[in-house]
């Protein structure tokens, strides 16, 4: 899943303590917010954040993509020199953008760059991203001046580009800047309509809402991150969304919203939306149309896996597929983890949101000896006459192939110095 997550997050100067001096708490709601959206960007570990800045260089009818090696940047122009960025583009990936966009003939490149500085809204993003992580490469795109349908279809290309890489889009942009009298621009009474639209449509990810205001509302709101967030929505097309909204707040006559988007492997989400339906309904779900044909394929044995604050809480599966389809399997699979192991007492409903739900694709067996196992690559299956016993592969705590082989057959119940056949499997594991 190369899009791990992505996250809007604003930019104001003001929330970096050099510079804030203080009044950076007068703004805590959103300090929290860019800290909670930090730290979900440090847990993904990902190779490259792409940061789209409404505030670097910008053209009418062309989407600019900062060139280069390297970029540096400081908060010096807001009064704290001392708090510095020295980081690394990712060419390979803007190259990549760059020819995928012109495929598709949206005219985007590195050309014309205004001033190759890092501007406050990439560096105040890093400045929290950089609390938690420390070895990444950026990509930092533009919006332009073309209308918000052609942002989504750029989005469209930046998802195409990345390809196998594990990336994080930061969307950085503020809301209104008319929401006071006092504020910067003074008040407009698009403003707070504005913010109050946007932040409900970020809160439930429904992306098609920032393509419902009028040019007069935008026009009128004088915000600076619609844009950017129609670019983000463009590389989350038709991507599963856990959405965790951290809040919004306009103590200043500006808003500033916060939200993360976690993209879901497809093959959680059903185990999960399985097991909750399961619990509030009794029953098992009916399987959703319109699933790619991976997950209609036969033949395909699942575990399930369910952890509570670490601890394993529950583990059901098949060895090979046994309903029609991998997406039954993974719904049956989900249940039986949930209240039919019986190592746990089940799952209740109060604890859903507590779990992390993992999903292990088993792909057909085959005969193997030892010389072929591989604890990290392979999973192992052990028979002796009706006993079997099965074992993941890479699993914590397995260090070697002759642990994993000791544990499948003490789960066989089968005694090492007795005749037994041995098969290996691969498996993917969903996250």
């Amino acid at each position: 899943m190369p899009i791990l997550s992505a996250h809007i997050i604003p930019h104001p100067p003001l929330i970096i303590p050099a510079v804030g001096k203080g009044r950076e708490r007068e703004i805590q709601k959103t300090v929290d917010g860019c800290l909670a959206a930090a730290k979900a960007i440090a847990q993904e570990k990902p190779e490259t954040i792409i940061i789209i800045s409404p505030h670097s260089t910008t053209y009418s009818d062309y989407f600019h993509i900062s060139g280069g090696e390297r970029a540096l940047g400081s908060f010096a122009r807001f009064g704290a020199p001392a708090v510095r960025f020295d980081v690394a583009y990712d060419t390979e990936l803007v190259a990549d953008i760059v020819a995928t966009a012109e495929k598709h003939g949206i005219p985007a490149g590195t050309d014309g760059e205004c001033d190759p500085d890092l501007d406050h809204a990439t560096t105040v993003p890093l400045y929290f991203i950089e609390q938690f992580l420390k070895e990444y490469k950026i990509v930092r795109l533009s919006a332009s001046g073309s209308d918000l349908e052609k942002h989504f279809d750029y989005g469209l290309c930046v998802k195409e580009a990345i390809g196998d890489k594990r990336i994080v889009i930061v969307a950085s942009g503020d809301l209104s800047h008319r929401l006071t009298e006092d504020g910067p621009y003074g008040f407009n009474a698009h403003g707070p309509a504005f913010d109050e639209r946007i932040t409900q449509a970020m809160a439930v990810g429904d992306f098609s809402k920032f393509f419902d205001f009028d040019e007069g509302v935008i026009q009128g709101a004088a915000e600076c991150g619609l844009h950017g967030f129609a670019i983000m929505a463009g590389t989350l097309d038709g991507l599963l969304l856990e959405v965790n909204f951290h809040g919004y707040e306009g103590p200043f006559g500006v808003g500033y919203g916060t939200c993360s988007y976690r993209v879901q492997d497809l093959h959680v989400y059903l185990a999960r939306q399985s097991l909750k339906h399961f619990l509030e309904t009794g029953g098992y779900m009916k399987r959703p149309d319109s699933l790619p044909d991976e997950m209609m394929a036969s033949g395909f044995g699942t575990f399930v896996s369910l952890k509570k604050h670490g601890q394993l809480r529950g583990c059901i599966g098949t060895i090979t597929g046994v309903q029609d389809n991998l997406a039954d399997e993974i719904i049956t699979n989900a249940v039986s983890a949930g209240v039919r192991d019986p190592r746990f007492p089940p799952v209740g409903s109060d604890e859903l949101d507590e779990l992390d739900i993992s999903v292990d694709v088993l792909y057909a067996p085959e005969p193997a000896d030892f010389s072929e196992l591989d604890h990290i690559k392979y999973g192992v299956i052990v028979s002796s006459g009706f006993r079997r016993g099965l074992l993941l592969p890479n699993l914590e705590g397995v260090d070697s192939v002759e642990a994993q082989l000791s544990i499948a057959l003490q789960k066989a119940g089968i005694l090492p110095d007795e005749k037994y056949s041995i098969e290996r499997f691969e498996v993917v594991r969903h996250i």
